[in-house]
């Protein structure tokens, strides 16, 4: 038995107890739920990397708005079901400040997180054509967005990334396209797990595909311009954030509060869907509700069955935010750089200890610094190198839940703390020495 960092002893009993028989296809929360058994019997800190939880302040602009709003009572009011006024107009300027792209305020809808609007998003473009029931992952991704995906009863197809960038891209995703069945694609950009980040070449050719076979883009924008290799946080100046709004109609956009506000406990989005696919009509879709308008189904229909909308406080935050943004008062990716800071220190402790990035260029661009970044060590596989540093005070997911085919671990860089380097570096030293 090694003598490592963390009691041997301990943490085998605690991965015993989740009695999962493949310990790398483990969710995050049961990684997070391991991880908190063996804090609290070792009285020990983890360097933890296994969860996108944000670590930073979220902006007292928000906070004020809320905390106003609510002494104001709007706790009393049933929120409207498509979003207050004043936070459908700074979304809609939003869109056109850091994107510039021109998405009417009506068509901005606010979702309770993301994850809803996804979950929508998901649901309204299998339902609008009885031949098209699937969603086209272009992972590695989110692994909760499969799930979602199960609950609803949807089916998708999959492919790593890793080895179809650039012009590549076209073939294989066409592969896909001409079976018939895919009702829309789905990408986060920048990536999550990777950090990798779709370029404007990529995007049109995902575009032109979409509207050859009519296919609904999901892009989910849940790291909003966090790609620092370019300073995109001046409103209504380029560069801008890339989008594939600017190749097809068929878009929906999936905007979050949670990393680029650090508003996550709040749960709120925007979900920004094109002009033209806002006002489609899907003659499928007036069978099922009795109209036929995408936006319209998506509104009416379904938020309106599964929240009826979004909490009123948390809108007027959300609307302060984006009017401080877009009025050039307020730059949001300040404060979130530090993320980027932190994984350039992190990464240069891993490699100086052995390991090696697995998404480790954008074509012929090294990859950038920001909320997440990908490890491997030797030939070991990601199962084994999750479970194996859990050991050493160490806890990350495997790339094999995200849809990589990868070996690997992806790694975040939102919980650690400045007084944790060393430990971390003391850590790593060790499992070079064991491994």
């Amino acid at each position: 038995m090694k003598n490592t960092p963390i009691d041997n002893n301990i943490v085998t009993e605690a991965i015993d107890s989740l009695n999962i028989p493949d310990f790398g296809n483990a969710t995050i929360r049961e990684v997070v739920s391991i991880v908190n058994k063996i804090e609290s019997q070792t009285k020990q800190r983890f360097i933890r990397m296994e969860m996108g939880v944000p670590g930073l302040k979220a902006s007292d602009i928000g906070t004020n708005a809320e905390i106003d709003a609510l002494k104001n009572g709007v706790a009393s009011v049933y929120p409207i079901l498509d979003g207050l006024p004043a936070l459908k107009q700074e979304a809609s300027r939003f869109v056109k400040a850091f994107i510039d792209i021109d998405v009417k305020p009506a068509h901005c809808i606010p979702t309770v997180g993301a994850m809803q609007g996804t979950y929508m998003s998901f649901m309204v473009a299998c339902q609008a054509d009885a031949k098209k029931n699937k969603v086209l992952f272009i992972d590695p991704g989110f692994p909760v967005q499969k799930q979602q995906l199960m609950v609803l009863g949807y089916g998708y197809e999959t492919f790593d990334v890793y080895d179809f960038r650039g012009h590549k891209l076209k073939e294989k995703i066409e592969s896909y396209l001409q079976k018939g069945d895919i009702a829309a694609i789905i990408y986060s950009n920048p990536n999550n797990p990777s950090w990798i980040s779709l370029n404007e070449s990529e995007l049109q050719i995902i575009g032109e595909l979409a509207t050859q076979y009519d296919v609904i883009v999901l892009e989910d924008l849940a790291y909003f311009a966090m790609d620092f290799r370019k300073d995109l946080s001046k409103p209504f100046e380029p560069p801008f954030q890339a989008s594939i709004a600017r190749y097809t109609d068929n878009y929906v956009m999936l905007i979050s509060a949670s990393k680029v506000f650090s508003y996550a406990g709040q749960r709120i989005g925007i979900v920004a869907i094109s002009d033209k696919l806002f006002s489609r009509y899907y003659q499928h879709l007036a069978d099922r509700y009795g109209i036929g308008e995408f936006g319209q189904v998506l509104v009416a229909r379904v938020l309106y069955a599964v929240s009826a909308g979004v909490a009123h406080s948390v809108q007027c935050a959300l609307a302060a935010m984006m009017k401080a943004a877009n009025d050039g008062e307020f730059n949001f990716l300040n404060d979130v750089k530090e993320y980027a800071l932190r994984a350039e220190k992190m990464k240069k402790l891993f490699i100086e200890n052995g390991f090696q990035l697995v998404y480790d260029k954008d074509l012929d661009e090294p990859i950038g610094d920001g909320f997440y970044f990908t490890l491997k060590y030797k030939d070991m596989s990601g199962a084994e190198l999750m479970k194996e540093l859990i050991y050493y005070g160490i806890s990350a997911i495997s790339l094999d839940t995200t849809g990589s085919k990868q070996q690997g671990l992806r790694a975040c860089t939102s919980f650690i703390k400045e007084d944790q380097y060393d430990d971390l570096a003391y850590r790593l030293e060790c499992f070079k020495k064991d491994h």
